[in-house]
């Protein structure tokens, strides 16, 4: 009996300190990837939803690239972001206690993996990566899983050294996702990378992912896209909450995330970038691949 009031006891004062530490604001970082505009709109939806289970403003910050966002939650300005696996991997390697994951998208055939996508303009008559001797190719953002981590690592080691002029006469990045798609559909670059669920069909831009996110938008033509390349699958990237914050927040945020397709489909589509399953938990345990392989690249 003892035992059970002296943990109702410290149960309850731990309620008290969680609610002594009370929250005035809560900010949401969305990725880079895609115009500052399209993050918004996708996300606003998220953020209100956000807002009216906590009873704070939230504020939605869209840096230009993945790094912001990286910076602002290890620097306690941003406190819940969707992110890549690597610019997780990245974070948690500056700061392993800064974040923790908590949920993952899950696709419609239940699997929790994306790819890397190699592609390039039907038209330019590039088939492979074998066509891209001496052209240029694009990658997205240094911190982007897709579209640099994995696809400079598994291209090299299948024999394309990555070296700008060395097999491609130049290896630049666009800045983002959307960026890279832009560029090779306007023949700015003749070959890139970018991420796909890989489910559906390629002339919807798969069911989910950049390329989706640019079909849904009317950047672009996917008849006028060519495949060249696929990665092994990635783990998709996590939805992260700063460890510092009260744990009644960090519940409530999440359980709020947990429900998004059901409660909400339509709002589920602009966070996922497109179709997808539900949002399910997951742990740091699914990422430690990527932790050790950003390690090595950095090493």
């Amino acid at each position: 009996m003892k035992k059970l009031i002296a943990a109702a006891l410290a149960s309850t004062l731990l309620a008290g300190a969680a609610q002594a530490q009370e929250i005035t604001e809560f900010r949401l970082g969305i990725l880079g990837g895609e115009n500052a505009q399209d993050r918004m709109t996708s996300n606003q939806c998220f953020a209100d939803k956000i807002a009216e289970a906590l009873g704070v403003e939230v504020k939605v910050f869209t840096p230009a690239d993945y790094n912001g966002v990286m910076q602002g939650l290890l620097g306690g300005t941003i406190d819940a972001a969707w992110m890549g696996a690597s610019s997780y991997a990245g974070t948690y390697i500056a700061d392993p206690e800064a974040v923790e994951p908590v949920l993952v998208k899950q696709n419609l055939d239940g699997s929790i993996g994306y790819y890397s996508i190699g592609f390039a303009r039907a038209d330019s008559g590039v088939t492979s990566l074998e066509d891209l001797k001496g052209k240029k190719f694009g990658f997205g953002d240094p911190n982007s899983t897709s579209g640099y981590l994995i696809p400079s690592i598994e291209i090299a080691a299948a024999g394309y050294d990555m070296t700008p002029g060395a097999y491609f006469g130049d290896v630049v990045f666009t800045g983002g996702h959307e960026q890279t798609i832009v560029a090779v559909n306007n023949g700015d670059v003749d070959g890139g990378v970018t991420w796909a669920d890989g489910q559906g069909n390629w002339e919807d831009g798969y069911n989910s992912g950049a390329l989706r996110k640019a079909v849904d938008a009317g950047l672009v033509d996917m008849n006028e896209l060519v495949q060249i390349w696929q990665s092994n699958i990635i783990p998709e990237g996590p939805f992260v909450i700063r460890k510092a914050l009260p744990q009644d927040v960090k519940d409530a945020v999440t359980e709020l995330t947990a429900n998004l397709w059901e409660e909400d489909p339509d709002c589920a589509y602009g966070v996922a970038a497109g179709d997808a399953k539900d949002f399910i938990p997951v742990t740091h345990a699914e990422y430690e691949s990527i932790v050790a392989a950003r390690q090595s690249v950095s090493n």
